[in-house]
């Protein structure tokens, strides 16, 4: 069976967070689909899962949902990266 795109985001995530085991792959699975989701529907960016700059912001911005239970205020990092994704690849 072929890796999907999320399944290689997830691997990633896994990674970052130092998980080895599968116990959390479920939530962290949408955790990853509802980013992706709010980035393509709501924000208008047509992600390309061969561009670095894509799929880290993806892995980065899962570790942080994940790591504030899908809240708190996004780190200055990532609302930079996001307002970029925005004006580079936004609106297609």
């Amino acid at each position: 069976m072929a890796e999907t795109n999320e399944d290689k985001i997830l691997g990633l995530v896994k990674a970052t967070l130092g998980y080895k085991s599968s116990v959390r792959d479920e939530l962290l699975k949408v955790v990853v689909k509802s980013i992706i989701d709010e980035l393509e529907i709501q924000k208008r960016i047509s992600i390309n899962f061969e561009n670095a700059e894509h799929l880290m912001f993806v892995v980065d911005y899962a570790v942080f949902r994940y790591e504030n239970k899908g809240g708190g205020t996004i780190p200055r990092n990532l609302e930079y990266r996001l307002r970029n994704l925005i004006i580079k690849f936004g609106g297609a």
